[in-house]
């Protein structure tokens, strides 16, 4: 079982894994590193890094011969399906970076249960119901992120 999706903090990886996946895509997350293809771009005084889908529009016509005309490309456009998408990804740094702030997020989620690897924690956790409120106050708060 693979989590595709929904992961965007440290502690989501932990949760997906305790529910019992065995793996987690976390493309958007090392989308925005350095190492990742793509410019950087600053808006509104923050920077991001273009991302492309794999199965988006974008890439899909990317890997299509670049002489196709107008009419080839919609035609392409019409068979397509997309499934990844187009978007700026909040530019991250490196990926050792990011990698290791992951690693940290999923000790700290194994460390709730007393898992010392995720066999034991998918066998340990337990799952609680949190309010909207409760969700905003585990998170980062009254503090602005630089």
């Amino acid at each position: 079982l693979i989590a595709d999706g929904g992961i965007h903090y440290p502690g989501d990886i932990a949760k997906a894994l305790a529910a019992g996946a065995q793996a987690v895509m976390i493309g958007n997350l090392l989308a925005g590193t350095e190492e990742s293809p793509g410019s950087i771009i600053t808006k509104d005084g923050r920077r991001y890094k273009l991302y492309r889908g794999m199965a988006g529009v974008g890439a899909n016509l990317a890997k299509k011969d670049s002489e196709n005309s107008e009419v080839e490309d919609q035609l392409l456009l019409d068979e397509m399906t997309p499934e990844g998408v187009d978007a700026l990804v909040p530019y991250r740094g490196t990926v050792k970076e990011v990698l290791r702030q992951l690693v940290g997020g999923l000790r700290s989620g194994m460390s709730y249960s007393g898992a010392r690897h995720i066999k034991e924690l998918q066998q340990k956790a337990q799952f609680v119901r949190l309010t909207s409120a409760g969700i905003a106050e585990s998170r980062v708060h009254d503090v602005r992120e630089l």
